[in-house]
């Protein structure tokens, strides 16, 4: 897989706002909605998804564009007022960027309010950076990879990193670590707040690359502290993994792709993971399946794999083909994702799947009949993250006005609720509760259990997990009613 780039485009003043309303099928209504064009100047390319932040506010990347060229950080309201925070190369010695170049990955805010993320190139090195950045746009560089000879510290990471229940953060790169592949096989890594690295694993330690090798996608922390993710390509049939990692170290691969017949059970396997509220994990692959172009699978901590959808099942490839991004699952209990190509128009599609794999192409891009320009948007690489309103955000990497690329939203009518920032944590732990309309809000509880709280602003609430408290939903009461969290909040012991 070659991630794709452009060049930057003219660039344009201002930037336009269109909608459209969508009718695709399915049963429950939806509306799709342009929310900004970028222009090269604001930006070029988004290859990531977004976050929401404690402002309300999303915050993303582009891979190009930025008054450099070199692609950016910016912050987005819902309603598409977009401010550029950081444009790299900003010291202007392109093609060596000591602050990083082209972020292929989206960021994440960590809990003392920074965000925190990665570009594949640049740095003091040139194989890439983890960064964070104040909520201001200040920008510093954590680590510079390449920093030790052959790059065994990790070279390119394409994915961002996480924070985990121990305050630490946890990455991947796709190159780098093992001397026995060229350029390297990937590495997973662990940073502290300061910037100090542990390779905690280099890939292809096994003969023929048995563990996994080239992990794009990033990590994820299961309910039980252990760590999961995706290889690329490597394991036993060469199609790509899926892995479980310890806080120390010790890989233990769960799935080899390609295990079935023409890889009829998926291949390669661009995105992460998501573990779902019923405690297994879900996942899509670039390729395999039953027709080649992609998959859906379900997969059980204990490495039991199930193809919930193999995409290119419609004629034409209707239903989508190629998924690179991966899946979320929404306050409905259903999957939402995207595929890059097919659709209705070739061009891409937004998708809603079952748990129990019923697949309903929400939207395909190009659907105003403007190809190759695709007003509407063209190639969403990523996945779609769900507001605390709760409508669906995501990114095209082309098309729109100026065929820079697009974010754009999809509302299913689901209602608003609210987020932890941390999912876990003893009682007494601080926890930040994000939300849409939290003005006035008179009451927290933690499954039950009220806390002691603090409204911050209209989007944002800070509290402790009170004595008392047990895992379960946190509910925040609102003087428009009770919203609750859409993930269950683990009370540790």
């Amino acid at each position: 897989m070659n991630p794709k780039s452009k060049s930057t485009m003219a660039l344009v003043s201002l930037a336009s706002l269109m909608s459209w309303a969508a009718t695709p099928q399915g049963a429950q209504a939806q509306t799709f909605a342009t929310v900004y064009n970028f222009n090269g100047k604001t930006g070029d390319a988004p290859y990531a998804e977004l976050v929401q932040g404690t402002s309300g506010e999303l915050y993303g990347t582009t891979n190009v564009g930025g008054n450099n060229g070199i692609g950016s950080i910016f912050k987005i309201t819902t309603g598409g007022t977009r401010v550029t925070l950081h444009s790299f190369c900003s010291e202007g010695t392109y093609p060596d960027c000591t602050d990083g170049q082209n972020p292929f990955a989206g960021l994440v805010q960590g809990t003392n309010g920074d965000f925190y993320g990665t570009t594949e190139d640049g740095g003091a090195n040139g194989g890439g950076t983890v960064f964070k950045m104040g909520s201001g746009g200040k920008l510093t560089t954590l680590h510079a990879f390449c920093s030790q000879t052959n790059c065994t510290d990790g070279e390119s990471p394409y994915a961002g990193i996480i924070q985990g229940t121990n305050g630490d953060f946890y990455g991947t790169t796709e190159a780098g670590g093992n001397t026995s592949c060229f350029h390297g096989c990937g590495t997973i890594f662990k940073m502290t707040a300061k910037g100090t690295l542990t390779t905690l694993y280099s890939f292809c330690a096994l003969a023929a690359c048995a563990d996994g090798e080239s992990p794009f996608a990033g990590l994820i922390e299961g309910a039980n502290g252990e760590f999961y993710g995706t290889t690329y390509f490597g394991g036993a049939k060469g199609g790509g993994t899926v892995f479980k990692l310890t806080a120390a170290g010790k890989l233990t691969t769960l799935y080899s792709f390609c295990s079935k017949t023409d890889c009829a059970d998926g291949q390669e396997p661009y995105a992460g993971l998501i573990q779902a509220a019923n405690g297994s994990f879900y996942g899509t692959t670039e390729a395999g399946g039953t027709h080649g172009d992609g998959s859906v699978f379900a997969i059980t901590a204990a490495g039991k794999l199930t193809t919930l959808y193999s995409f290119c099942s419609q004629s034409s490839c209707a239903d989508g083909e190629t998924p690179e991004g991966g899946l979320i699952q929404g306050t409905d209990g259903n999957f939402y994702g995207t595929t890059t190509e097919g659709g209705a128009h070739g061009r891409g599609s937004v998708f809603q799947i079952t748990a129990e794999s019923t697949l309903t192409t929400l939207y395909s891009f190009c659907s105003d009949g403007t190809f190759p320009a695709c007003k509407d948007g063209d190639l969403p690489y990523a996945g779609l993250t769900q507001a605390t309103n709760g409508d669906f955000y995501g990114t095209a990497w082309g098309g729109g006005l100026h065929t820079d690329g697009t974010v754009f939203s999809v509302s299913m009518g689901l209602g608003a609720f609210v987020e932890t920032q941390r999912s876990s944590g003893k009682v007494g732990a601080a926890v930040t509760i994000l939300g849409s309309d939290l003005t006035g809000a008179t009451e927290v509880t933690f499954n039950g259990t009220s806390a002691t709280f603090s409204v911050v602003s209209a989007s944002e609430i800070t509290t402790t997990v009170p004595t008392g408290a047990t895992t379960g939903f946190v509910e925040v009461t609102t003087p428009g009613g009770t919203l609750t969290s859409n993930k269950s909040f683990t009370v540790t012991p």
